[in-house]
C-alpha cells in the first residue's frame, strides 16, 4: 500500500486530529454519556421562531442575491451593523477596517497566515484556547506562555519572557489574549491591566490580537458591563485586532464572526480569505442582519446571562456538594467554563477514561497548555447540558474521581490511553 509521508508539507506534518473526533467512537459506544466537553451554546437558547420567519421571507425568491456570492469583506449591511455594535462597545470602528469570517476560527488562522513566518513566536496565556494553538501551529509558530494571575495574565511575567526572546534574537509577532470569560478559566483581565497592557505593547512594539467571543454573556450579579470593555476600545495606535462572533450569542451554525483590524491589515486579510473561501456564507450573513436589524440580538442578551448564570450556579452547588473543598475553582463571572484543579496526585488525562466509564466527558487541562502542564486540570463546560443533567454528570465525575483516589492509593490508578477532547 502506497504511503504518503513524503509528499507532506512541513505545516501538515505539524497537524493534529482534533480530540473531539476522535472521542466520537468511544462516546458512541456509551448510551447514556453526560458531556461537559463542548462549548456549546444551549440550543434551548436559540430564537428559533424569529430564525424561521427570517427564513421564509429570504427563501422567497424575491431577492437573488441572498443564495449567491457577495464581497469577500461581507454583505455591506451586516458590516454597517457590525460597526454600530463596534461603538456600543465603545470601540468605533470604519467599514474599511472591517471583516466578516467564517467564524472565529478563520478569523484566527487569517491573522496567523498574514502575520506569522515559520518560527516566529506568539505569546499566548497559559493556559490558553486550544482553537487558537491549532491556528498558530498550523503556520509553524513557536507559541511561548506566559503565567495567569487572578486578574488576567501576569505582565511582569509577559515582560520577562519577551525580554528573553528578544535577547535571543526571536521575532515575537504578537500577544494573543482573551480578556473577557477566558476559554478555559473563564477569567477576566482587569480593567487596570488592561490599559496596562497597551502601555507595555506600545512600549514594546507589539500587537493584540484580542479575542472576544464572551464578552456579551456577563453575569450581572458580579460583573458589569464596563469591566467587560474591549481592550480595543483604548486602543490609539493601532495596535489591537479585535475578533468577536455571533455564535455564542445567536447560533454557531451561522458561522458568522468578524475581524476588526486596522484597515492596511484588514486589506491582507481579505487577500488571504479569498483563497480560503472568497466570502461568507450569503445566507447566513443575510439572517444574522435580519436578526440584529428586527432587534432579536438585544432581546436575547439578557435572557441568555441569566440562562448561563443559573447553569453556572447549578454547576457550582452540586461541585460544592459532591467535593467539597477537595476541588477549586476561579468563580466564573460569565461566558461557559469552569476551571477546576483536581487533586495533586491525579492526571485529568488519565482520569478520563474511568470518566467516560461513569458516563461523563469533560476537557483535560494539559490541551490548553503549550508548555506541558496542567496534568491536574479540568475544563467543565456548563452550557449545554440541563440543570438536571448538570448535577447528574457531576455526581458522576465525583464518583470517578472518587475511584481513581482509590486507585492511585492501591497502586492502580487508571492505565487505558487517554483521549483529550479539544472543543470549541
Amino acid at each position: 500500500m502506497m504511503t504518503y509521508d513524503r509528499f507532506l508539507s512541513r505545516s501538515a506534518e505539524l497537524m493534529q486530529e482534533s480530540a473531539i473526533r476522535r472521542m466520537g467512537t468511544v462516546l458512541a459506544q456509551k448510551r447514556d454519556i453526560i458531556s461537559f466537553a463542548p462549548g456549546y451554546p444551549a440550543p434551548e437558547t436559540f430564537p428559533w421562531h424569529e430564525l424561521q420567519e427570517i427564513a421564509r421571507e429570504l427563501l422567497t425568491g424575491a431577492d437573488g442575491s441572498v443564495l449567491q456570492y457577495g464581497p469577500t469583506r461581507g454583505y455591506r449591511p451586516l458590516l454597517e451593523t457590525v460597526a454600530g455594535i463596534m461603538a456600543q462597545r465603545g470601540a468605533p470602528t470604519a467599514i474599511d477596517r472591517l471583516l466578516v469570517s467564517t467564524g472565529s476560527q478563520q478569523g484566527l488562522d487569517l491573522v496567523a497566515r498574514v502575520l506569522v513566518d515559520p518560527g516566529d513566536v506568539v505569546l499566548v496565556e497559559l493556559p490558553t484556547y486550544t482553537g487558537a494553538i491549532t491556528a498558530f501551529r498550523n503556520v509553524q509558530a513557536e507559541m511561548v506562555g506566559v503565567p495567569q494571575e487572578a486578574d488576567g495574565i501576569s505582565l511582569e511575567a509577559l515582560d520577562a519572557v519577551y525580554s528573553r526572546l528578544t535577547a535571543q534574537g526571536r521575532r515575537i509577532r504578537f500577544l494573543y489574549l482573551v480578556p473577557n470569560f477566558q476559554n478555559p478559566t473563564g477569567l477576566l483581565i482587569g480593567l487596570e491591566k488592561r490599559q496596562r497592557l497597551l502601555q507595555w505593547a506600545a512600549r514594546r512594539d507589539v500587537l493584540i490580537v484580542e479575542d472576544d467571543p464572551y464578552r456579551e454573556l456577563f453575569f450581572e450579579d458580579s460583573t458589569t458591563e464596563e469591566e467587560v470593555r474591549p481592550i480595543r476600545a483604548d486602543d490609539e495606535e493601532g495596535r489591537v485586532i479585535y475578533l468577536s462572533s455571533f455564535s455564542k450569542t445567536l447560533a454557531p451554525g451561522f458561522r458568522v464572526a468578524w475581524i476588526d483590524a486596522p484597515a492596511a491589515l484588514a486589506s491582507k486579510l481579505e487577500m488571504a480569505k479569498q483563497s480560503e473561501d472568497l466570502l461568507t456564507g450569503s445566507l447566513d450573513q443575510r439572517v444574522i442582519y435580519e436578526a440584529c436589524r428586527r432587534g432579536i440580538l438585544q432581546r436575547q442578551l439578557p435572557l441568555l446571562r441569566r440562562h448561563y448564570r443559573q447553569k453556572r450556579d447549578v454547576m457550582v452547588e452540586a461541585l460544592r456538594s459532591t467535593f467539597g473543598d477537595r476541588l477549586s475553582w476561579p468563580p466564573p463571572r460569565g461566558g461557559f467554563f469552569l476551571w477546576a484543579t483536581l487533586p495533586d496526585q491525579i492526571d485529568a488525562d488519565r482520569l478520563l477514561p474511568r470518566a467516560v466509564e461513569h458516563g461523563v466527558v469533560y476537557v483535560a487541562g494539559e490541551a490548553f497548555f503549550v508548555n506541558g502542564s496542567g496534568k491536574n486540570l479540568v475544563r467543565l463546560s456548563f452550557s449545554a447540558p440541563p440543570p438536571e443533567r448538570i448535577r447528574e454528570g457531576v455526581r458522576r465525575f465525583g464518583a470517578a474521581v472518587a475511584e481513581e483516589r482509590e486507585a492511585l492509593t492501591s497502586g492502580e490508578a487508571a492505565g487505558a490511553a487517554p483521549v483529550r477532547p479539544a472543543t470549541p
